[in-house]
């Protein structure tokens, strides 16, 4: 019960994520490279100081890396970009999407070979998303669609270097706090900003500090007890959370065409995920 609570709530903050920047982009509130640099900035302090508790984990030499950092940097400044055209739905079906395609493409490369189901359901999902952002009515932005598939890519590559640690929280505290200044550069090239007001301010700092930092410490303490396996799956749930949460919270339309790309996509994924099973 203790694991499935965990689970649950990493899950929710994950999908809060894309809820807190749509939010903060669509009513204008804050643009998307002061959002960006808040959040990284709220993340690498709250991260820095959860791994500093007794509890936490002790900083391993070389856990961090710039090359990391720029990875993290690189999901981070397009998904808040993205955000400005995008349905919370949508962006985190696109960033979900491209984040899993990445770690199976890479898995193939790196000469896995995998079963018919799971070349059906790669392809499936890829059919997904190519008809999601088909041009359309309902077809999203298709600069912001690219940005949001861009930072999935990065964050899939993110994913896949910091597979093997060992201290994967004190490993991501050490990336965010290197990508702050990547952030603010950001901020630097996009002066002047427009006019920023305090709750576009609070919803960043939420999304850094809690949707992400303490997101991510709850994550890592769940992923003890799971399985890769199980891992991979329980994450369909997030596009599902953020586009509940677009309706409910944010008034957002579900549009015929996200509902089936959604189908065509997680279910491609959960197939390829499962494919993976040793048979018996």
């Amino acid at each position: 019960m203790r694991t499935a609570l965990l689970t649950t709530l990493a899950l929710i903050a994950f999908a809060a994520n894309s809820l807190l920047c749509r939010l903060a982009l669509r009513s204008q509130a804050i643009d998307p490279a002061t959002f960006s640099a808040i959040r990284i900035a709220a993340g690498a302090l709250i991260l820095g100081l959860l791994v500093r508790l007794p509890s936490g984990e002790p900083p391993a030499p070389g856990g961090s890396s710039w090359t990391s950092a720029g990875l993290l940097f690189l999901y981070a400044a397009p998904f808040s970009f993205a955000y400005l055209h995008l349905s919370a739905g949508t962006g985190a079906l696109l960033l979900f999407a491209a984040v899993q395609v990445t770690m199976v493409l890479a898995a193939l490369a790196r000469g896995e070979h995998p079963r018919p189901i799971q070349w059906t359901g790669l392809t499936v999902a890829i059919a997904g998303l190519v008809y999601l952002v088909l041009p359309g009515l309902t077809a999203p932005d298709p600069v912001s669609a690219f940005l949001m598939l861009l930072a999935g890519v990065a964050w899939g590559f993110y994913s896949l270097r910091g597979r093997s640690s060992t201290t994967p929280l004190a490993q991501t505290a050490g990336n965010f706090a290197r990508a702050v200044p990547m952030a603010f550069v950001l901020c630097l090239v996009a002066w002047p900003p427009p006019p920023v007001k305090a709750s576009g301010v609070l919803w960043a700092v939420l999304s850094g500090a809690i949707a992400s930092g303490i997101g991510y410490a709850i994550w890592y303490t769940a992923l003890r007890h799971l399985t890769t396996m199980t891992a991979a799956i329980v994450q369909l749930a997030v596009p599902i959370l953020a586009g509940a949460g677009g309706v409910l919270l944010l008034q957002e339309e579900l549009t015929v065409r996200l509902g089936l790309a959604a189908v065509l996509v997680l279910g491609g994924i959960a197939m390829a995920i499962l494919g993976r099973a040793p048979a018996g």
